[in-house]
């Protein structure tokens, strides 16, 4: 069996690529960083090793890699491939669904009808619906019609921590034990071969959501809460009582909104939560506040980890004031070398914080919530001015 992966990166090959490899699956990569390119394609093989106390490592083999800008022989892979992953971020989606495409052409136009499965792994709601669109956009039109029959883009829920980190051997990579990697089976094409490790689910939405309002949202709370407190690592605001009370009063806020939306039995989804915590505290991690709190347009946008489930809370009739300082704070991310904290608070300089709320995170003036961000803001701005 053949996968294409694209994204050579941490994600890419201490989760992803891992569980291909260890389900039979011979991996090419589609990556940029040329010597990683070169290192795979001699070695055909890297460690991953979990951050536990016994430091287990286990050797991912029959690997390979393809530079991206070689679009030739990157379709001319997934017109072979039996399944096409992605882990390169949601914004990079655009930049590989041309060579998507091409490859499909190349396949269908050589009547390979086999199923091919395409999935885009990546922290989004519907990650493949949304290359889907960006594929099908470079296919010819004359195709889609038969790659609606035998191409699948699954949309799926990927969950593991892993860091930003140095090693001699650039291919090494150290990943937190726990992973989840959960692919909606209802969009899958009869016959698929189900890999070692991922759970399919006719109903993907409540774990994308779970996900998304307890993992991702409770760790840019401790980021950008701890960002505003000096802290330079998640583990370091962990550590913080204050903090950490935060967070745990942003999941019981979330935990309500999900465990309302799904009927969900509430001891369950506290055991979920208590877990997520310990992930963030994991001592043999080292996760910096500045690379969970990276980004904070995308995460303040209106299907992201604060604003979506923020909204739901209220549309509930739920109060989630621990959201909205989570909010607030991260409003106040101004990390210079952060392309969009930089955006962000030039926005807000120039437009007022009323504007950024409508224009930026979807909220308009006369919803309730926006006044509530606005007092938050406004509440955790004169706190931290004041210790300044």
């Amino acid at each position: 069996m053949r996968a294409v992966h694209f994204g050579a990166g941490n994600i890419g090959r201490g989760f992803i690529g891992l569980l291909l490899s260890q389900a039979g699956y011979e991996v090419t990569f589609v990556a940029r960083n040329e010597r990683k390119i070169q290192l795979l394609q001699q070695n055909k093989q890297y460690a991953v090793t979990l951050a536990n106390e016994e430091r287990d490592t286990e050797m991912v083999n029959n690997v390979t890699a393809i530079n991206g800008k070689n679009r030739a022989a990157v379709a001319s892979a997934i017109a072979a491939a039996d399944l096409v992953t992605t882990a390169v971020g949601v914004t990079a989606l655009k930049h590989i669904a041309e060579s998507i495409a091409a490859g499909i052409a190349i396949r269908l136009r050589g009547r390979n009808l086999r199923p091919l499965h395409i999935i885009a792994c990546e922290n989004a709601l519907s990650g493949s619906t949304l290359l889907q669109r960006r594929v099908y956009e470079h296919l010819p039109a004359e195709l889609h019609e038969e790659a609606e029959r035998c191409v699948a883009f699954p949309n799926t829920a990927v969950d593991r921590i892993v860091p930003v980190q140095e090693h001699d051997d650039p291919l090494r990579v150290t990943v937190e034990p726990y992973f989840e990697w959960i692919v909606d089976r209802s969009a899958m094409m009869e016959g698929f071969r189900e890999i070692e490790g991922v759970k399919y689910v006719d109903a993907l939405q409540p774990y994308i959501e779970r996900k998304l309002f307890t993992v991702n949202t409770g760790h840019c709370t401790a980021a950008y809460h701890g960002y505003l407190e000096g802290y330079k690592t998640i583990q370091e605001a962990m550590g913080d009582s204050r903090i950490r009370s935060e967070l745990s009063q942003v999941l019981d806020e979330t935990g309500a909104i999900l465990t309302s939306k799904y009927h969900w039995d509430k001891k369950k989804h506290d055991r979920y939560i208590q877990k997520m915590l310990l992930r963030f505290t994991n001592p043999r991690l080292s996760d910096s506040v500045i690379r969970v709190g990276r980004s904070p347009m995308r995460k303040l946008s209106l299907n992201d980890r604060l604003v979506r489930p923020a909204l739901q809370a209220h549309e509930l009739g739920l109060s989630a004031p621990h959201l909205t300082s989570a909010i607030a704070a991260a409003l106040l991310f101004d990390y210079e070398k952060d392309e969009e904290a930089v955006a962000l608070q030039a926005a807000i300089a120039r437009s007022g914080i009323h504007e950024v709320i409508t224009s930026y995170m979807g909220i308009p003036h006369k919803h309730a919530f926006h006044q509530e961000i606005v007092d938050s803001y406004g509440t955790l701005k004169e706190t931290y001015a004041a210790e300044k």
